[in-house]
């Protein structure tokens, strides 16, 4: 059975993939988001060259050939695009199978516990409290993650005194059985980011993420190592020998690797067993609504290491207006905290073809 095409559709935020096999079998994938219509192109240029006429059960080979072929482009992109043909494919046999991506990768389906993830930083603290007490009122979160410090912000705040006022208030907003999650996007020193960390668990904080520049593990591995509270990261990191320089020099207690940077659910699953194998769990990043998160639910019914739960993002069409639409039914609903994976083959959803229909698209053959 040979990959016979690879098509994208694709708009500048989201780009899905449709691969096709010489018997007629298909399956949808995605790429990263953001920039989606550039990663279309390097699908196109760098990835579907080496997977045409390969052979569509074979996943694990071309994700170690491609970056091969490809070996002087090392960065994110090919890693993204690498992610649409992976995820696709997975959709691919589940569907040929008629079995769940999570049973394929030795799982079940069944309910994830999320925690509801705030993207805000320009938000009063109150305002956050409460839009955030309101999403547990209706859809029964248990846990939650809120904005610190500003993005990048060599050691500012998004404005003084933000972060100092939003720790307590969150915390008096939630009782203990809530657990409460920050982010500081790469915000912090390794001294300020102590300091903050050192206040976080003054206030019951459970998870602090990337307090410091991600790319610095020398700096966030001095901040893991100062506190007790759990330090996170990882969603940036795409290369597979940083995993395991990140998880053997234990530079975080948790491990959070995006499937859809780091190039799909394949080498996700190596960064999950990585992991695993050092005693630290999994808890990916999934920042938005498009199939990230259904890749990530799958992936998290799947691994021995799951962390508590699974990221999922509150954010409405005010924030992320290009993440609605995408499916002809929600794969998403959220009930008593929990989303579920269905026992649908392959990913279980279907893409919207009135938004295929609006997209760009293009094809790469092995007519063509």
């Amino acid at each position: 059975m040979k990959i016979k095409s690879i098509e994208t559709f694709t708009n500048e935020f989201v780009c899905f993939v449709r691969v096709t096999t010489d018997i007629g079998a298909q399956g949808w994938g995605q790429v990263a988001p953001y920039y989606a219509d550039i990663t279309a192109e390097v699908v196109h240029r760098q990835v579907a060259p080496y997977a045409l006429g390969e052979d569509a059960a074979d996943i694990a080979y071309m994700m170690d050939m491609i970056p091969e072929r490809e070996h002087k482009f090392p960065g994110s992109y090919l890693r993204r695009a690498m992610g649409g043909l992976d995820t696709a494919l997975f959709d691919l046999r589940g569907k040929l199978e008629g079995k769940p991506v999570c049973e394929l990768l030795g799982g079940s389906p069944g309910k994830v516990r999320a925690y509801g993830s705030s993207m805000k930083r320009d938000i009063t603290p109150q305002d956050e409290a409460a839009r955030l007490k309101k999403q547990q009122d209706d859809f029964g979160f248990t846990a939650f993650k809120f904005r610190i410090g500003a993005e990048c912000g060599r050691d500012q705040d998004e404005w003084p005194g933000r972060t100092e006022e939003i720790v307590p208030t969150m915390r008096k907003a939630f009782g203990d059985e809530t657990q409460l999650l920050v982010d500081a996007n790469s915000c912090y020193s390794p001294a300020k980011a102590i300091e903050v960390g050192r206040f976080l668990q003054e206030h019951g904080i459970s998870h602090y993420e990337e307090p410091c520049p991600y790319w610095h593990y020398d700096q966030t591995k001095q901040v893991t190592d100062a506190l007790e509270i759990d330090v996170t990261g990882g969603e940036q990191d795409c290369s597979l020998v940083d995993w395991k320089r990140m998880i053997d020099q234990r530079v975080v207690d948790i491990v959070q690797p995006d499937v859809c940077y780091l190039g799909g659910m394949l080498r996700t699953m190596r960064v999950a067993e990585m992991a695993h194998d050092a005693g630290i769990p999994c808890t990916p990043h999934a920042a938005n609504l498009s199939l990230v998160t259904l890749f990530t639910m799958h992936l998290l019914r799947a691994i021995p290491n799951a962390g508590k739960y699974l990221e999922f993002s509150i954010e409405q069409e005010d924030y992320y207006p290009w993440q609605y639409d995408l499916f002809v039914s929600s794969p998403f609903d959220i009930i008593d905290g929990h989303a579920t994976v269905t026992n649908a083959p392959g990913w279980g959803v279907e893409i919207n073809p009135d938004w295929l229909a609006r997209s760009t698209y293009k094809i790469s053959s092995l007519e063509v």
